[in-house]
Parts: structure tokens; C-alpha cells; sequence
């Protein structure tokens, strides 16, 4: 029998969460944020599950052609825009929307040869200091994107460096709209904590209005604001699920030492469990002693060094345990039990987004 760690992806959980976005922001566009594979979970698991989104935005271009080719002829956006001029011909085959974000990227606009003009997204730095053109600069790279007839529609763009925590967004809207004030467009603001924290209900009616939202991280089930709140808060379920089997039994003595380094040393008899599952599956390697992990559906935590192809666990919650019990990684568990991953993320001193990415290649992938 193969090795029995496995991921499953949830298409009913990726539907409603989406869907949670929607409800969130009911007079905006949403686009499903595919970049990265699907946030590990693969384009093409996901699709069926997404397409009822108004657009899909990533990064890559061959993500992009993928999309096409699963028959999606509804709108793709590059989030990082065109990295040399010849992308520009894929962008016009394939009628991809693009993100403008230095002025090199306006030039080779202004020579690329096209019949059928592009739809672009001119992205400010309101203050997130990676890319964008600086407010003092935006109406000047609108003007010359205005003057192209290479460019069609130009709507306006910008990223939230703080819509999950206390700082809050009102410095970059500030921004945003000084100067953008008069400018025709459609305007692209929120990520998923700006819609979760600062759009519909939450917002307690000092709402944030935007024409297209981008639903990320909360489309995988994961709380963009953890551990302020938990995914449960926002009504969001796991789209994807880490699970695998006890390959190995042991009993401690006092003084017994467990995994590489001998990190973890008994004080009490103590029997654990070994788990096919290691940091060549995608599982962080720096997780230490006490990483959660669900047993039978059994919280229980993790005990030594994760090493390449198992990790031990400290079976005391659940004595029953054998050889071949399930253990949950992170998502759903058996008896209706559940591990949010960003628990597991926060154990490692990591983020869920890092967890869902990693998953390795070697470890088969069921949609369930």
C-alpha cells in the first residue's frame, strides 16, 4: 500500500468561502486569488469550485494559460503585471488584465503591437512600499497610460499593509483617494482582511467601498487576522486537510529521549506515537515540542525534532491509539473534529499561507 499521508482539497468549503467574501462586500466584483498554484491547493482542483467568481488574479502566466485552457473566458488579472515586453503578446492572445506598476512596464506598452486594446490596473503605493507608483507620481503615469491607444480601460489599484492589524487602513485610503480624486475607474483596494475587517457588518457602517475585492488567504479557510480571531469567527472552513496514519509505537522511561538531537527528554513514563509525516512533505521542520495535532480527532501535540519522513506525538489523550490511527495534520478530523491550520502555523512561528504552499509534491492529493 503507498505511504498514507495525504491531502485532501474540499471544493464545498472553497464555494462557501467564497461566498463568505461575497457577503462581505455584496456590491463588489470578487476575484479568487489563484497565485501560488491555488495556494498550494492547484489551479485546476480549485476551479470548479471558484467559477463563480467574477475573476481570477495570480501571477504567473502559464497559471494563466491553464485558466484558459480549463475554459475560463471570463477575466484574469496579473497581480505583478508583465515582467519583459514579449509577455505582452501572451497578454493580448489570451486577453489577460494586467497591473501597471513602474514606468518600464508604460514603455513597453507603448510599443507592443496590438489589435485589441489592453485593460490594465495602475497600482498605487499607498504605503506598502513594495510596488506601485508613488502618489505624487499616479496621475502622471495614469496620463501617459490614457494617451496609449495600446490601453483601453484603466482602473486603479492599491494593497493594504495593515488591514489585519490595529494600525488599520484609514492612512492609505487617505492616500488613495487624494490622489485619485476626480480620476475615472474602477478602484481595486481590499485584500481578504480589508474584507473581512473593514467591509459589510464588521464595518459597522463605516464600510470600505471598492468596485473589485480581492478574496485571498480567506478563500483557503485561514484568518487573515489570526489569532485576533480564528477562522470560525468569519465563518470560514478548511479547504484543504494534511492527514496521514501512526506507523509506530513506543513507550517511554524517564529520561528516554525522542528524535534527532535529543530535544525532548520523558520526565514521566509516556507512550507516543510515530507519524508518516515530515518536513520532505512540506511539514515546518522548525515545529517544536507541542504542535497540535489531532489524534482520532483527539487534540495532542507533538513531542522532538520533526525529521524528514515522521514526526512523534505524545499519545496521553488518547490511550486507544494504535498502529494505523489517523492522524490530522491540520483541517478536518474524523468524528467532526477540526485543527485550523493557522494553530499549527502559529506553533511553528510561521503563517497558514507558508503551511498550504509547502505541501510537497510527494504527497498524493485527494479532492474530496
Amino acid at each position: 500500500m503507498p505511504r498514507p499521508i495525504e491531502a485532501l482539497i474540499h471544493p464545498d468549503a472553497l464555494a462557501h468561502n467564497l461566498a463568505r467574501a461575497r457577503a462581505q462586500a455584496p456590491d463588489a466584483r470578487v476575484w479568487a486569488v489563484v497565485k501560488a498554484d491555488a495556494y498550494g491547493h492547484g489551479i485546476q482542483r480549485v476551479f470548479d469550485s471558484l467559477r463563480s467568481a467574477d475573476g481570477f488574479a495570480l501571477l504567473d502566466l502559464a497559471e494563466a494559460a491553464r485558466l484558459r485552457a480549463l475554459d475560463w473566458r471570463g477575466p484574469i488579472l496579473l497581480l505583478e503585471g508583465v515582467f519583459e515586453p514579449r509577455d505582452l503578446e501572451l497578454c493580448s492572445r489570451l486577453n489577460l488584465w494586467h497591473a501597471v506598476h513602474h514606468e518600464q512596464q508604460i514603455d513597453w506598452l507603448s510599443r507592443h503591437k496590438t489589435h485589441q486594446p489592453h485593460r490594465v490596473f495602475l497600482k498605487m503605493n499607498s504605503g506598502m512600499n513594495r510596488l506601485g507608483f508613488a502618489p505624487t507620481a499616479f496621475r502622471s503615469a495614469w496620463a501617459r497610460l490614457n494617451a496609449l491607444p495600446q490601453v483601453d480601460e484603466i482602473s486603479l489599484m492599491t494593497h493594504f499593509s495593515d488591514a489585519d492589524g490595529p494600525r488599520g487602513i484609514a492612512h492609505q485610503v487617505a492616500a488613495f483617494e487624494l490622489a485619485t480624486r476626480d480620476l475615472p475607474g474602477e478602484r481595486s483596494l481590499s485584500n481578504s482582511a480589508a474584507v473581512l475587517r473593514h467591509m459589510g457588518p464588521a464595518a459597522a457602517g463605516a464600510g470600505l467601498a471598492s468596485d473589485w475585492v480581492r478574496a485571498g488567504i480567506l478563500t483557503y479557510g485561514s484568518a487573515p487576522d489570526f489569532p485576533e480571531h480564528h477562522s470560525a469567527h468569519w465563518g470560514l472552513q478548511p479547504a484543504m486537510t494534511l492527514r496521514s496514519r501512526l506507523i509506530g509505537l513506543q513507550a517511554l522511561q524517564p529520561g528516554d529521549t525522542v528524535g534527532y538531537g535529543s530535544r525532548y527528554v520523558a520526565s514521566a513514563p509516556l507512550r507516543i506515537g510515530i507519524v508518516a509525516c515530515g518536513y520532505a512533505d512540506g511539514y515546518p521542520r522548525h515545529a517544536g515540542s507541542g504542535t497540535p495535532v489531532l489524534v482520532d480527532g483527539v487534540r495532542c501535540a507533538t513531542v522532538g525534532r520533526v525529521s524528514m519522513d515522521m514526526l512523534a506525538v505524545d499519545l496521553t489523550p488518547v490511550p486507544a491509539a494504535q498502529l494505523g490511527t489517523e492522524v490530522t495534520l491540520w483541517g478536518n478530523g474524523p468524528h467532526g473534529s477540526r485543527l485550523p491550520i493557522d494553530d499549527v502555523a502559529q506553533a511553528a512561528g510561521t503563517i497558514g499561507y507558508e503551511l498550504m504552499c509547502a505541501v510537497a509534491p510527494r504527497v498524493p492529493v485527494t479532492v474530496s
